[in-house]
């Protein structure tokens, strides 16, 4: 029992120490990932807008297209008035007359809607492609500091992820999920010692015949205030000796 225990304390101090490393990254790391989520968001709605601007683009010259085939048509119909021989073909020419300009009014109209659609759309490129070179550069700017930091502590850090490696594979199963667990919920910590009393996690007093069975190490006993594993100082000390610290 005592070397279930050292080796979960001795787990718990590599990982204190990788976490040291980790913290020397400061908010770094969620800084990099917030820009390059904000500039894909911005590329996002740039690709978006020009898929937008083409399609109207596109649709301005099928209007275009369509208002020069109406007027050559209207020309014609215009002309052909000249040649009527009766009211009912006066009427089917005034009738296809009337309906082209129709048209060519409507298209007119929608086509000046897209010229406004389209400027501003160009203008809201134009306001959005200096946000994304601004974020781009703070983003270079951190990835360049974060990858100094990491690169001064990497072979720290490969060092205690290797010791790591090693020292995990000799804590059972059920304890190591245990130790996760307790890690993730509280900060990291999961494994502690007794100061003064009290559990040198949470500061809630230990009561003394439990002090008692903890300092035996006859099995692995939690804190009842905040569910921690609790070692003694005895322990602490040998695991603290063996790595050097």
């Amino acid at each position: 029992m005592i070397e279930r225990l050292s080796v979960l304390y001795e787990l718990q101090l590599i990982d204190d120490q990788l976490d040291e490393l980790e913290e020397l990254r400061g908010d770094l790391p969620s800084a990099v990932n917030e820009l390059t989520s904000q500039i894909d968001t911005l590329q996002q709605q740039v690709e978006d807008k020009e898929a937008e601007k083409k399609k109207s683009l596109s649709k301005r010259k099928e209007n275009d297209n369509e208002v020069d085939r109406l007027k050559t048509n209207l020309k014609k119909f215009k002309s052909q008035l000249y040649q009527v021989r009766n009211n009912k073909e006066y009427d089917a020419l005034t009738k296809e007359i009337d309906h082209s300009e129709e048209q060519i009014n409507k298209l007119d109209a929608e086509s000046v809607a897209l010229e406004d659609l389209i400027q501003k759309l160009k203008n809201e490129i134009n306001e959005l492609e200096p946000q994304i070179d601004t974020l781009q550069k703070d983003l270079k700017e951190k990835e360049t500091e974060l990858k100094q930091i990491i690169k001064a502590n990497e072979r720290e850090e490969a060092k205690l992820l290797d010791k790591r490696e090693k020292v995990a594979v000799k804590v059972k199963k059920p304890d190591y999920n245990t130790y996760m667990r307790i890690r993730k919920a509280l900060n990291g910590k999961a494994v502690v010692t007794i100061n003064r009393s009290a559990c040198s996690g949470c500061h809630n007093v230990v009561p003394p015949q439990r002090q008692i069975e903890i300092r035996q190490s006859k099995r692995i006993f939690s804190c009842e205030s905040c569910g921690r594993i609790l070692v003694s100082t005895e322990i602490a000390d040998d695991v603290k000796k063996k790595l050097g610290l």
